[in-house]
């Protein structure tokens, strides 16, 4: 194998319930998570050195220095091999997706099927950072504790999505220290695993009853996060619109696909897509799956 190509899904929170803080400044979640066709790439070819190219429309963002998650993660599977590794960027950065995390569990999945190494262990790649594991998996996910407990779930129903970000980098510390409750209510009762498309309804309604604890914090901070909120609950058939993560992104789910011309004409300096969820879904004994 020559070339690893490797797709970075953005994950979203559809909710997001702080529970506590532990004694370290870790804080506990309770969080449903989903992973979208929008994304990075990451392209890992053989080399004599490790190095690291940026592209893509976001590349200007990314450090390319030893802090880029991508040279982290490379550096912590402790190869003596080189890769050439290409990040291609188009997630907006510190913006709640968890674009960073994704592309460092893509360079851990690309660089195991290039290399022949077998995963690390989890607790092993959180150390990089909280949301790694879970975007190892990258499948609808029940995410609990510091992030290290995650319960892969069922797909989700067929769902519209709208994600935008208003072009403004949150600092995750920043919101978690702006939020005052920290031990919120966990998720309440069973979640709800839809089978068949008649259950949508009903699952769509269980999501809209939940919430994200950061929201309220983060729009004290970043105003601009309430006129994304508002934008997206204009546009037809919203079902539900709430900040991903520690914003500033925030997702709407509709019923159809809302035509979005005149939302990019009106804030066109604005990062606005549409996505579906991607249900493809990695397990530690297939590493490479997923490779594109």
């Amino acid at each position: 194998m020559t070339t690893v190509k490797v797709f970075a899904p953005a994950k979203i929170n559809l909710s997001l319930h702080v529970t506590g803080r532990r004694s370290n400044g870790y804080h506990d979640l309770d969080s449903l998570v989903a992973f979208l066709d929008v994304g990075d790439t990451i392209i890992a070819e053989p080399a004599e050195s490790l190095t690291l190219d940026l592209s893509g429309p976001v590349a200007a963002e990314v450090p390319a220095n030893d802090d880029n998650l991508v040279l982290k993660a490379a550096r912590l599977l402790e190869c003596r091999e080189g890769a050439r590794i290409t990040l291609i960027k188009h997630l907006p950065v510190a913006s709640g997706i968890g674009g960073g995390s994704a592309d460092a569990a893509a360079t851990v999945r690309a660089l195991c099927s290039l290399w022949q190494k077998p995963w690390p262990e989890m607790s092993r790649l959180a150390q990089l950072g909280a949301d790694i594991p879970v975007c190892m998996q990258s499948g609808f996910t029940h995410m609990r504790g510091i992030g290290d407990q995650l319960d892969v779930l069922g797909p989700t129903p067929e769902l519209n999505f709208v994600l935008i970000n208003p072009s403004v980098a949150v600092p995750t510390p920043t919101v978690f220290e702006a939020l005052q409750k920290k031990d919120n209510a966990a998720i309440a009762g069973a979640l709800p695993l839809p089978r068949n498309p008649s259950e949508r309804e009903q699952w769509i309604s269980w999501i809209a009853n939940q919430r994200n604890d950061l929201e309220a914090p983060a729009i004290r901070e970043f105003p601009v996060i309430d006129d994304v909120l508002a934008e997206l609950r204009g546009l037809p058939g919203c079902l539900v619109a709430r900040m991903s993560g520690s914003g500033a992104t925030c997702l709407g789910i509709y019923r159809d696909k809302p035509d979005l011309a005149k939302l990019t004409d009106r804030r066109p300096n604005w990062w606005i897509t549409q996505s579906a969820e991607w249900p493809v879904v990695f397990t530690e004994s297939e590493p490479g799956t997923g490779v594109r």
